[in-house]
């Protein structure tokens, strides 16, 4: 990867809840940029939510100008509509992307976790706990949704794809590799 530098959105869809978060990253270094979400519970029609995502989305692109969009692929549920709507919200962030010409990379939610903790199967909790301690922020800065770190994790795991570090020999595990690296 080149030391020029790159900002990476990621974008947790949700329907109610959409998380946001903006990583600088410049040669190893990545830092957190803004964290967030969009709260669209105040919207009683979904094509308001969805009028709102595409404007909120196509903000955020205006002013932090990613290079690219990390966002989390909607996992398969049991319920069908509840589904509908979370494609079509990711289907709008998408689209406010594609608008600004941003290209887009999708990651399962499993990935996204695996690539974070080490565990496909973590929780959101634990997921924002290894986030906090390898971008080494306070407690306060990760805000109170759980949607926001989400859609930190895919950036960051968009970053730790993109940047596929040449394999170290020596590490047990993925902490091992972590405590090496200072990350925890």
């Amino acid at each position: 990867m080149s030391s020029a530098e790159r900002i990476i959105m990621g974008v947790d869809p949700g329907t109610n809840v959409m998380g946001y978060g903006i990583l600088r990253v410049e040669g190893r270094r990545v830092e957190m940029v803004a964290l967030g979400v969009i709260d669209l519970r105040k919207y009683g029609d979904h094509y308001l939510k969805l009028g709102h995502i595409f404007e909120r989305i196509t903000g955020i692109i205006d002013a932090y100008h990613p290079d690219e969009m990390a966002i989390e692929a909607p996992f398969f549920g049991k319920n069908v509509q509840s589904m509908l709507k979370l494609g079509r919200a990711q289907g709008v962030a998408m689209a406010a992307a594609i608008e600004r010409q941003v290209p887009i990379t999708e990651y399962a939610p499993m990935k996204i976790k695996m690539a974070i903790t080490g565990i496909g199967t973590a929780s959101k909790e634990q997921v924002a706990d290894m986030l906090r301690r390898m971008l080494r922020l306070d407690r306060e800065e990760m805000g109170r949704f759980l949607d926001s770190t989400d859609a930190l994790a895919a950036a960051f795991c968009h970053y730790l794809q993109m940047s596929r570090p040449v394999q170290e020999k020596g590490f047990t595990s993925w902490k091992d590799f972590a405590k090496k690296k200072n990350l925890i």
